[in-house]
């Protein structure tokens, strides 16, 4: 109804404007809860939810224990609800709108919906008005008339999601998270809060998981674990290996860290009435013998120092240097996350002879900072005087150049090539720094920039 008319009826009517933000949030919170029953749960904005329960009600007592769980529970949180269980998504809601607590048998949603009014399948109102015009009022009439004149009165959407509330034809949902590889969880009959009762629930679970991956001969490069309160929060927490894994003590350990150094810590309230372990990311895992010659145990070692760091600090805290094929000198490394390291192919080439001076500098910044003031005998020359960062330097010896062009077949502009010096300051100081673009007569002062510094 309209404001006036709800205001006519009650005076001390409050009024509260809309907060679409917050509702969404809402919805996706109350979502995250009933992921405790599928983990096929799906948002139907702007304030529905659909759940897959294919496979899952048996473990709540059949579809009528499950439907009278799901409204206990909501309706202890304060809400309003209304449910019913159909073959179809399109049914369901349309159901849980006009006939809530309706659980249909398999393959009667065609008699089910036949009395309930067209609206309830059809958003338009402007259609169910000219339903209501022809004496149609009700799905079961509407269903009774031939395909083909609905289809050209109406088009084929309307047709389509009328088989689909009658049961004729599927219409799948798209869950919300992505559902895990493997999955092990603990429903308790009273909540848990003691952090001894919860390291041991996942050391339980660590192990039951370790089983199934074994089993299958897999290893999880990812981990979550999924901590439901009583009161309907959420809470998930998860981990990430660099190479396949199934040891439950140290799935343990990675978590204890990881929930150590949490900002936010893991706040149980009235407790956890459920404890689920998933592995959503799974990998082959190979099991390699190791000869007596091979450093097999020190790189395993390794491994679970990164996996150790990275479930404290975060992965993008652990950090490795990965070689690339060019010779951009920026490019030949760059930074990934330790976890995420491959095997390079590329062999280690070494650019200087042993008793020879380095050819690159020990810091080489990642973005070249302008030189100014630059003073040279000749444009082609090194410098014999720079200013860099509002420092003078003087150059006391030099060696160079070493000419480096740009990949022109990796840009769509031509990129001037680099003329790199190895230069020292009356200081001691040892810098590496270039000339950008051949030199020219015709145009002005080549620019020159820093690249590095030597130790």
């Amino acid at each position: 109804m309209t404001l006036a008319d709800a205001r006519a009826r009650v005076m001390e009517l409050n009024v509260a404007e809309a907060d679409e933000i917050a509702d969404r949030k809402l919805l996706e919170a109350i979502a995250e809860w009933c992921d405790r029953f599928t983990p096929f749960v799906a948002i139907d904005a702007p304030h529905r939810l659909f759940l897959d329960i294919t496979g899952a009600a048996h473990l709540f007592g059949g579809e009528c224990g499950l439907l009278e769980r799901v409204e206990k529970d909501i309706t202890r949180q304060g809400f309003a609800l209304h449910l019913a269980i159909a073959g179809t998504c399109v049914a369901a809601r349309a159901l849980a709108h006009y006939a809530s607590g309706t659980i249909v048998p398999p393959g009667e949603e065609e008699a089910a919906m036949a009395p309930l009014p067209v609206i309830s399948i059809c958003p338009d109102d402007d259609i169910a008005r000219i339903f209501r015009r022809a004496g149609l009022k009700t799905v079961g009439q509407v269903a009774g008339r031939q395909r083909g004149e609905l289809t050209s009165r109406f088009g084929a959407d309307f047709v389509t999601n009328l088989d689909r509330a009658l049961g004729h034809e599927e219409s799948p949902i798209s869950p919300r998270r992505h559902l895990p590889d493997y999955a092990a969880e603990h429903r308790f009959a009273e909540p848990i809060a003691t952090q001894a009762c919860i390291e041991e629930s996942l050391s339980s679970l660590a192990i039951a998981l370790a089983q199934i991956l074994e089993e299958r001969g897999e290893g999880a490069r990812r981990l979550e674990a999924s901590f439901f309160r009583s009161d309907g929060v959420v809470r998930r927490i998860a981990v990430e290996t660099g190479a396949p894994l199934r040891d439950s003590k140290i799935v343990l350990r990675l978590f204890n860290e990881r929930m150590n150094a949490l900002i936010d810590p893991l706040d149980p309230g009235f407790g956890f009435d459920l404890i689920r372990l998933e592995a959503s990311q799974t990998q082959t895992a190979r099991s390699e013998s190791a000869d007596f010659d091979s450093d097999e145990q020190a790189k395993r070692e390794i491994a679970i120092l990164t996996d150790s760091l990275a479930a404290r600090f975060g992965e993008d805290r652990v950090m490795v240097f990965q070689p690339q094929d060019t010779h951009i000198p920026e490019a030949e490394f760059v930074l990934i996350p330790a976890q995420n390291e491959m095997p390079s192919k590329l062999p280690l080439v070494l650019k200087r002879e042993p008793d020879e001076a380095p050819l690159r500098p020990l810091r080489l910044f990642p973005r070249a900072e302008l030189v100014e003031h630059v003073v040279a005998d000749f444009p082609d020359a090194p410098p014999k005087r720079f200013d860099w960062r509002r420092v003078r330097h003087t150059v006391k010896r030099s060696e160079g150049p070493e000419r480096i062009a740009m990949e022109w077949w990796k840009h769509q502009e031509a990129m001037p090539t680099r003329d790199y010096y190895r230069v020292e300051d009356t200081d001691g100081r040892r810098f590496w720094l270039y000339r950008e673009g051949l030199y020219n007569r015709e145009t002005d002062r080549p620019r020159w920039f820093m690249h590095g510094e030597f130790a």
